[in-house]
């Protein structure tokens, strides 16, 4: 493939790939009502959309702002749903087409394959061979502060723009990119987001792995852990690495980070790994006992059907069977709390 995108974005502007980024788009939403009213007139929309693109007519809409509080309180910003279809498109037919090719293998979120469970297990994988080759060791744990709210616009842009070529495409990316408001921050609630946000730390992967020399580096969006023989050694490198996010991206790391001693394992990924277990850590399960609670509550109502609270847990289900705690899903699925 090559590394530059040049004479591509008209190649796969067309009507089946819009409806497809459509169908995509809606999967799992078809009960909201922005998306039944597109439902109704897909093909006219899809038709519109498709015209403003090729056009260079196209703007994205505003935002519907709204605020989460697990895991830990957000502000969500989300887009009209028209947006969202681009956003998938141009996600589908470009980003991860031509960027994800590109990532260190130890990065993980949003990528294919490289969930939470490939990073848990690699990591505990790792942890064990350097206990044979170095008995103990130490562990550089970095979270940086504020990660989508601190990502900035023009440099992202700047990174996007070293292999996007083509003037359409790069229109098409500033237009999302400068979408809400601020010099810094990226919506959490864009499917764009995900990438841009891999895209701009893939800068600090490639320096650690390439000019560090770091073996064993692994990255879960903002949080990244290094296993390193020494303690000065991993002091140094945690001082370089702060150095690089102030000058390059504008970032810092926060009061999370820290350097300790591999007996003590580490939390990664929302479990608690160590070189024999890998156990899920206590924020997770009490997340998996309510959102239990809340979904038999709306059963007895009359809200939801099992079918659909099945639904519902799938990804939970998924996140606590990789743990090697026994008994873990009865313990969570059966109890009068």
């Amino acid at each position: 493939m090559a590394k530059t995108i040049r004479n591509e974005f008209d190649k796969y502007l067309t009507y089946d790939n819009l409806m497809k980024a459509h169908i995509l788009s809606r999967k799992g939403k078809n009960y909201k009502k922005e998306v039944i009213l597109f439902n109704l007139k897909q093909e006219e929309y899809i038709k519109w959309l498709y015209q403003q693109l090729k056009n260079g007519t196209y703007n994205h809409s505003g935002y519907r702002v709204f605020y989460i509080q697990e895991p830990k309180p957000r502000k969500v910003e989300a887009s009209k749903y028209i947006d969202r279809i681009v956003h998938r498109w141009i996600v589908d037919s470009f980003l991860d087409k031509y960027f994800i090719s590109q990532f260190i293998e130890n990065s993980y979120a949003c990528i294919k394959n490289r969930g939470m469970h490939k990073a848990a297990i690699d990591v505990q994988n790792t942890m064990k061979h350097c206990s044979r080759i170095w008995d103990e060791y130490y562990i550089i744990k970095m979270d940086i502060r504020k990660y989508f709210q601190n990502i900035d616009k023009d440099i992202l842009m700047s990174i996007l723009k070293r292999k996007v070529k083509e003037e359409k495409l790069v229109k098409l990316l500033e237009n999302i990119v400068f979408s809400n408001s601020g010099k810094k921050g990226i919506p959490i609630g864009n499917y764009t987001s995900q990438i841009f946000a891999n895209i701009y730390l893939n800068e600090l992967d490639q320096y650690v792995k390439h000019k560090l020399k770091c073996k064993y580096y692994f990255r879960y969006m903002d949080d990244a852990i290094i296993f390193v023989k020494t303690k000065p050694e991993a002091k140094k490198i945690l001082e370089t690495i702060q150095i690089f996010l102030e000058e390059e991206l504008e970032l810092e790391l926060n009061e999370k980070t820290q350097i300790f001693k591999s007996k003590q394992g580490v939390n990664f990924c929302g479990y608690k790994i160590n070189q024999y277990r890998i156990k899920i850590r206590d924020r997770g399960k009490k997340a998996i006992k309510r959102k239990i609670k809340n979904l038999t509550k709306e059963i007895k109502d009359g809200n939801l059907t099992t079918q659909e609270a099945s639904k519902y847990i799938s990804g939970h289900l998924g996140y606590i069977k990789i743990a090697n705690t026994k008994n873990l899903e009865e313990k969570i699925f059966y109890t009068d709390n």
